[in-house]
């Protein structure tokens, strides 16, 4: 089992605030990007420049993970800045960027670390318009090119999670457009995507997922275990727990852990769904043997804290 935390390493990205390093301490972040307007004043040179400094900073994130324990890892979607407006050809600085992708996966591969990725929600498979599921593709596809110069395994232990998307007010119809439109993406994606469990009880239940997609195209079933206390689908978390990790076959599975904020903060006008900054109760996994990506908004601090706690639960 490994405990993993998602894009921003706080103490890398923020080092004086959270890392105490003196002044001028240059941030490491994979996350530099821009407006659209400044893409259009300076273009596909400047997002290459960007790209470049973040692939760059992904190594030395790998770097500080493996000095620090941390065997599992969520990449950041914004590596490059409006990809979808370019072929990678373009970028002047491509050669460069393949070497540094190259030397991130090939350092992965030597160490046992698992490098994964979550597209944001705008990625619909389930639309009923054509743009959407383009502009979904695409994006898709960016995230397979870049696991695949990565040298990543075609797998989900190297997985692409999305959400399903939304109802359209008939699931059954929407799901049916997710396998449908499941079939159009390339290998590069097909064999690493996987869906995750929703935090509105009107969307996407574990046990829904495996009914309407699991069922139909095979691809395994991410468990977020506080989306499943907003929508448990008729299942307890131990069954939908176990529902989930029996849909990965020999690929150790993923569930995703945070708390909710408003409890954190004793607010109770904070959206239930809303992820603490931190952890105070370890997760139950029921004797499963599972990766967990920490969710919380403090990243690898919050996962420190998580393993305090696991610590003083077993002395």
């Amino acid at each position: 089992m490994n405990l993993g935390y998602a894009c921003i390493n706080m103490q890398l990205s923020y080092p004086r605030e959270w890392g105490g390093a003196p002044r001028g301490t240059k941030p490491i972040t994979t996350n530099r990007s821009m407006i659209r307007r400044t893409f259009d004043q300076r273009g596909v040179a400047y997002a290459s420049e960007l790209a470049l400094q973040n692939v760059k900073d992904l190594y030395k994130i790998l770097e500080w993970n493996e000095a620090n324990g941390f065997k599992f890892y969520r990449m950041s979607s914004n590596l490059f800045p409006w990809a979808s407006e370019y072929d990678w050809n373009e970028l002047p600085d491509i050669e460069a960027i393949r070497e540094w992708l190259g030397r991130a996966g090939d350092f992965a591969r030597q160490h046992g670390h698992r490098i994964t990725s979550h597209p944001g929600p705008f990625n619909k498979l389930t639309s009923d318009k054509e743009g959407v599921i383009q502009n979904t593709i695409t994006d898709l596809e960016v995230h397979g090119w870049i696991f695949d110069q990565m040298g990543l395994p075609r797998t989900p232990f190297a997985k692409i999670n999305i959400h399903v998307g939304a109802t359209y007010g008939d699931k059954q119809k929407a799901c049916d457009n997710f396998c449908r439109n499941f079939e159009r993406l390339s290998d590069a994606v097909k064999t690493r995507l996987t869906v995750e469990n929703d935090d509105k009880a009107s969307l996407y239940s574990t046990r829904e997922l495996h009914e309407l997609i699991y069922s139909r195209i095979g691809i395994p079933i991410v468990h977020d275990i506080h989306h499943h206390t907003l929508c448990t689908g008729g299942l307890s978390q131990e069954d939908a727990m176990r529902l989930a990790a029996s849909t990965w076959g020999n690929v150790r599975p993923v569930v995703h852990y945070s708390q909710s904020r408003c409890i954190e903060y004793e607010n109770p006008r904070i959206k239930p769904q809303a992820h603490s900054d931190c952890y105070w109760e370890y997760p139950e996994t029921f004797g499963m043997d599972v990766d967990i990506m920490c969710e919380a908004k403090h990243k690898e601090i919050a996962v420190m804290k998580l393993l305090e706690i696991k610590n003083r639960r077993m002395s």
